[in-house]
C-alpha cells in the first residue's frame, strides 16, 4: 500500500520533489552568473502577478540580464512555485516592463501569485521587505519552508541597493 501511494505521488510531482519534500531538503541555488550579459536561453514557468500593486507578468528562468530584461525571472537552482525552499525572483523597477517598479508599495499580507504552465497556482503572502547591498547573497538562501523572495535594484534608478521583499506560502 505505501509502495503504491509512493509510486502515485512520484509520478504526479516528480521523483526529485519527492526525495526532497521526504528529506525536507531544499534545493541548491547555482551561483550567480559570471557574465551578466550571457545568452539565456528563453524559458517560461508560468506567470507572477502582484495584484495589490497591478503587476501581471510572465515568469522567466535564469538571472542574467539578458533574462530578467524579458521580465521577472526565476533564479536557477532554487525552489520554484510551490515546492519546499525560497523562490528567487528577479525583476527590474524602472527599465523593460518594469514589474518591480512598486515593489516598496507592498505591505504584510499582500499577495504574490504564481500560475505555472500546468494550471497550478501557488499563493504567497508578504512577510516583510528589507534593503540590502547588492552583494548580500542571503536572500538566494533556501530553508525548509516554503517561501519565494522578490528582489530588484534600489532606489529606482540606481543600482546602489537591493529591494527585497519576503513572502510565506499560504496556498495552492
Amino acid at each position: 500500500m505505501v509502495k503504491r501511494f509512493l509510486a502515485v505521488v512520484a509520478g504526479a510531482i516528480g521523483l526529485t520533489a519527492l526525495i526532497r519534500r521526504l528529506r525536507r531538503t531544499p534545493p541548491a541555488p547555482e551561483p550567480s552568473p559570471a557574465d551578466a550579459r550571457a545568452p539565456t536561453p528563453a524559458v517560461v514557468h508560468g506567470t507572477l502577478a502582484l495584484p495589490t500593486i497591478g503587476v501581471s507578468e510572465q515568469l522567466h528562468e535564469g538571472v542574467t540580464l539578458t533574462a530578467i530584461d524579458r521580465g521577472p525571472s526565476h533564479w536557477p537552482g532554487t525552489a520554484l512555485p510551490g515546492q519546499l525552499g525560497n523562490v528567487v525572483v528577479a525583476g527590474h523597477r524602472v527599465t523593460h516592463s518594469q514589474p518591480f517598479h512598486d515593489l516598496d508599495r507592498l505591505a504584510p499580507g499582500d499577495p504574490l501569485v504564481f500560475t505555472m504552465n500546468d494550471g497550478t497556482t501557488w499563493t504567497y503572502e508578504l512577510t516583510g521587505t528589507e534593503i540590502v547591498t547588492p552583494d548580500a547573497m542571503h536572500i538566494v538562501d533556501q530553508s525548509p519552508d516554503h517561501t519565494a523572495t522578490l528582489f530588484a535594484c534600489h532606489p529606482k534608478g540606481s543600482a546602489a541597493q537591493r529591494i527585497v521583499a519576503h513572502f510565506r506560502l499560504v496556498g495552492s
